[in-house]
């Protein structure tokens, strides 16, 4: 691991373990993914094999959440350099299949690739505690902050009565609540556009929204 970077290790509530990723974690970690995101087209899914590569690119950037042995949670997350200005892209393409060839070493952002917490420990803040830990991580490495892009996941529901665009506009104005989005606002996140066609998933219609936390906020 990077000489700069501390290895990350906290113990939270209920004896859960926030940490950095270890290669013994990445088969349980391909599991999680399917049960986390059970829609998402199978290949957009990040499998054992990624998670590997991940660690050999940046390991200092991937955590986990664990009881015991067993993983219930996880993030991995790269260096970007960000055009906010040309913000159309989808994850697919992103996180490279998979791989995470697209980490620039040098980028000042910390692009969050994705988030999950098994079912069963839903509800006890564990997604703040794995934004906590990138954000630690961030400022050791001096960027300018997180960003990512959130799945609209109250759309797909509601597809059929409302465009994406107006469901976002909504949400923006506080006059809708979405799964996702809704927490990571609360959180401190800030949305900065709707992206439509970013990932291949009916629960949010494709569309995510980008986001970003400066380095300077608490979370």
């Amino acid at each position: 691991m990077h000489t700069a970077i501390r290895t990350y290790y906290k113990e939270i509530k209920g004896g859960l373990v926030v940490q950095h990723m270890q290669p013994q974690h990445a088969q349980q970690l391909g599991e999680l993914q399917k049960i986390v995101f059970p829609t998402l087209a199978d290949d957009e899914l990040i499998r054992a094999e990624h998670y590997l590569h991940h660690l050999e690119i940046f390991p200092e950037g991937q955590f986990v959440i664990t009881d015991g042995d067993k993983v219930i949670g996880m993030t991995t997350t790269m260096r970007s350099d960000f055009d906010f200005s040309d913000y159309h892209h989808t994850f697919k393409e992103t996180i490279a299949g998979g791989w995470l060839t697209n980490h620039n070493p040098n980028g000042d952002w910390l692009y969050g690739l994705d988030i999950g917490v098994h079912p069963d420990y839903r509800g006890l803040g564990l997604a703040r505690v794995l934004y906590r830990a990138r954000h630690e991580i961030a400022r050791q490495l001096r960027l300018k902050g997180q960003l990512t892009v959130g799945m609209l996941s109250g759309y797909g529901a509601v597809s059929k009565q409302i465009s994406g665009e107006e469901y976002y506009k909504e949400l923006i104005a506080g006059k809708r609540f979405d799964p996702t989005i809704t927490p990571q606002m609360k959180i401190g996140f800030e949305p900065i556009a709707l992206i439509p066609d970013y990932v291949n998933d009916p629960v949010c219609g494709n569309y995510g929204v980008l986001i970003k936390i400066d380095i300077n906020k608490e979370i």
